[in-house]
């Protein structure tokens, strides 16, 4: 009985200790969140004033026959995929592999990202590139470096579609994996010739749109990273609070069976004093 009560004092300062990592770990996602949260939302009207100077050129120009706007056959898919550095956040990582895995044809991945470099590496999957394997750290101006090599690889013909797999960021409950198309753009032909514009661009449409298209492609790799990094975020606070809940629950549940125990030997030593003292 004595070793069976110090086994379970023994799990419940195990349990413990696991719930004071996982309370600081949700801490430290809590703290980052706010910054996180703001970023998101600076990003999102950048991407919609590059999309919409981009239509307006396409407005310009009804016959514009932009490289970037031609469509063709889907052979070969550019992937660039958003993931974590770390584990920890619930499904968020294996959610946004799922949905890459789940694209058709024959596809070369962009990782960004610690996790996602390894899990495409373990799969021997081709890459485009392996270097940005710390998505928190990257910066707008690595977000320019991926779309200017992405531009120039769909230019060359090595790809007929990119697109970026990541998690919208809708709320600190919800984070939905999505899969979004980069090239070739599409724009609206009611949009076009509804805003057709009287703006003269120089030398040409097609040249200053072309110009844009790799600063458009780097502002959505911005936006998806930021929207990544929230949800990221999101996801790890609300695991290791589940976490923190269930080892509250279990430490409980030990204290319980530790109160039985104790009880039960109390008694047992009880009984054996009354039944010498019988003799």
């Amino acid at each position: 009985m004595a070793g069976s009560m110090k086994d379970i004092k023994l799990r419940i300062k195990s349990v413990e200790s696991t719930m004071q990592i996982t309370k600081a770990m949700e801490l430290v996602a809590s703290s980052k969140m706010r910054r996180a949260k703001e970023r998101v939302e600076r990003s999102r009207p950048y991407f919609e004033v590059l999309y919409g100077a981009l239509t307006d050129i396409a407005a310009a120009d009804i016959e514009l026959r932009s490289p970037y706007l031609q469509k063709r056959e889907v052979r070969r898919t550019l992937l660039v995929v958003i993931a974590g550095d770390r584990g920890l956040a619930g499904g968020y990582n294996s959610n946004i592999f799922k949905l890459a895995e789940a694209q058709p044809g024959e596809v070369t991945v962009l990782p960004i990202g610690k996790r996602t470099v390894e899990y495409f590496q373990r799969r021997g999957a081709a890459l485009f590139t392996d270097e940005y394997t710390r998505a928190a750290d990257l910066s707008v101006g690595d977000c320019f470096q991926a779309a200017r090599a992405v531009s120039a690889a769909f230019l060359r013909g090595e790809f007929d579609a990119v697109k970026i797999c990541y998690t919208r960021f809708a709320s600190m409950l919800t984070q939905t994996a999505q899969v979004l198309d980069v090239l070739p753009m599409a724009l609206p032909e009611a949009e076009k010739s509804a805003r057709r514009s009287l703006i003269q661009y120089e030398p040409s449409c097609e040249e200053v749109f072309d110009a844009a298209i790799p600063e458009y492609i780097a502002g959505l790799l911005y936006s998806a990273l930021c929207e990544s990094l929230a949800s990221e975020l999101a996801a790890r606070r609300t695991a290791m609070d589940a976490a923190s809940k269930n080892a509250a629950e279990m430490i409980e549940q030990l204290n319980l069976y530790y109160n039985r125990a104790r009880q039960a030997a109390i008694t047992q030593e009880i009984t054996e004093i009354v039944a010498g003292a019988e003799h």
